[in-house]
């Protein structure tokens, strides 16, 4: 069984395609118990943010478990497969295991290095935890690439060479509203009102960014009033002036604000021209950290109004070129993942060549049985001691002669990924037993053969199977 990555992120896919892939409660607990029922797959967790979307699966085979995740995303989704196939990427095996240490530690982020990640790893993982969609794989895996993403943030530099992708876009926020008339100095939101939508992480984190600027006052509204007003609570509680208004007010408050962050992922427009000309709104910069997008891209139609989201974001991302300081944090903390990665794997093969030793002692034993009993039927006058004393005899030398190869395939399988031990053992002794062996795959999926995205309709429950790891790992 070997670790499957499937997605597509900010790299491969237009925002407009990781909307209709985004997933979140209910439709994610399905969309995992779903992958689950098919035949190739045994464990799941699925990693949706702004600006990723992937499923991390166990699979006893790599075409038939990238046929299987495909499919699924094309049930869960309404995209067709070919459009699937056109913007995911592929990660088998170590690959994998790399890919993922590599994403927690936000080396693989829109901004180069920033938190939030790690973070939304860590729910993931322990989402599908609750649910029972991961096993011994993926457990190890998951705390491999938290333990990695810890370290990077730690041990280098990383965190000074990058932003939050809050931080990152209300930056540039700031860059499109008009210099206020303040002293020179002053805070860069000194004399400005902000208007924050939701109260999650993301609007969380833009309130107390929004509190270290200097603004002047924060609005806040929420579906749930009672989350707006803890939020608005721990403004307050910092020193920044905060107050509450209903949702369905909002519209009052844009008038009164000069920027509005939104970040309700609530796959509604929290925010669309209809509003601005309610309020009438002749000057704002609207900010959209959501996916799906919070805010509609046609109220730029309005003179005056601003808007970034995670697209503009990205376009502005990818001309900006990496300083010195942020390549050689980038490059330590790259050291630090293949480190992580080769521990990882090490610790992988040795787990998968246990299955191949135990057989072959297994093996060597059934030889000894089966030669004393030929012995026994062949020398009927030797004594119980005489057979006895054979007996431990040729189990002594088997255990002699075992001993060596079964130390050095342990050995090898630490010291390199590029053969296959368990296999050799297996090839060499005419052993029969499941062969697990990872190997390792980095493609996007256009590389693969089309049949590997064949729909199909062949699908079976393993949850008994994965309860019983699950229960094991508790």
């Amino acid at each position: 069984m070997s670790v499957l990555v499937v997605g597509m992120s900010h790299r491969t896919a237009p925002v407009s395609l990781l909307e209709q892939l985004s997933l979140a409660g209910e439709q994610k607990r399905h969309a995992a118990e779903e992958l689950l029922e098919s035949s190739a797959l045994s464990e799941a967790m699925i990693l949706s943010t702004c600006n990723r979307f992937e499923v991390y699966a166990v699979t006893s085979g790599f075409h038939n478990g990238v046929r299987d995740v495909v499919n699924t995303l094309h049930q869960e989704s309404g995209v067709d497969i070919e459009t699937l196939r056109n913007y995911l990427y592929v990660r088998y095996g170590d690959a994998a295991a790399e890919h993922m240490m590599t994403v927690t530690s936000g080396l693989d982020s829109m901004v180069t290095g920033e938190q939030q990640i790690i973070g939304q790893m860590r729910t993931a993982y322990q989402e599908a935890s609750e649910e029972g969609t991961v096993g011994k794989r993926l457990h190890s895996l998951a705390q491999a690439a938290l333990h990695t993403g810890k370290r990077v943030h730690s041990e280098t530099k990383i965190d000074e060479a990058g932003s939050s992708m809050v931080t990152y876009a209300i930056d540039h926020a700031l860059e499109l509203l008009p210099k206020p008339p303040t002293a020179e100095g002053s805070a860069p939101l000194a004399g400005r009102r902000a208007l924050v939508l939701g109260a999650g992480a993301m609007a969380s984190l833009s309130a107390t960014y929004l509190g270290k600027l200097g603004v002047d006052e924060l609005v806040i509204a929420n579906r749930t009033r009672a989350r707006a007003e803890r939020l608005a609570d721990h403004s307050r509680e910092a020193g920044v002036a905060a107050r509450v208004v209903d949702f369905d007010a909002r519209e009052t408050a844009l008038a009164q604000v000069d920027l509005v962050v939104s970040a309700t992922g609530a796959g509604l427009f929290t925010i669309t021209p209809n509003h601005l000309e309610q309020a009438g709104v002749d000057r704002l910069v609207c900010v959209d950290l959501s996916l799906p997008r919070d805010i509609d891209p046609a109220v730029v139609q309005r003179a005056g109004v601003d808007l970034i989201n995670i697209e503009a974001l990205r376009q502005a991302r990818s001309g900006e070129a990496e300083g010195d300081e942020a390549a050689l944090a980038r490059a330590e903390a790259e050291r630090i993942v293949a480190a992580e990665v080769r521990h990882f794997s090490s610790e992988q093969r040795v787990r998968d060549v246990v299955p191949a030793v135990a057989a072959l002692r297994r093996h060597a034993n059934d030889l000894v049985d089966s030669e004393l009993a030929r012995l026994k039927r062949r020398a009927p006058e030797l004594s119980g001691q005489e057979f006895a004393a054979a007996e431990q005899a040729m189990h002594r030398v088997v255990d002699k002669l075992l001993h060596h190869p079964t130390v050095r395939v342990k050995q090898l399988a630490v010291e390199s990924g590029t053969v296959s031990y368990d296999t050799a053992l297996q090839e060499l002794f005419g052993l029969e037993y499941a062969d697990d062996t990872d190997r390792s795959v980095a493609v996007a999926a256009t590389e693969l053969p089309a049949g590997d995205f064949r729909q199909h309709a062949a699908h079976h429950s393993n949850r008994a199977a994965r309860a019983g790891e699950v229960k094991e790992i508790a």
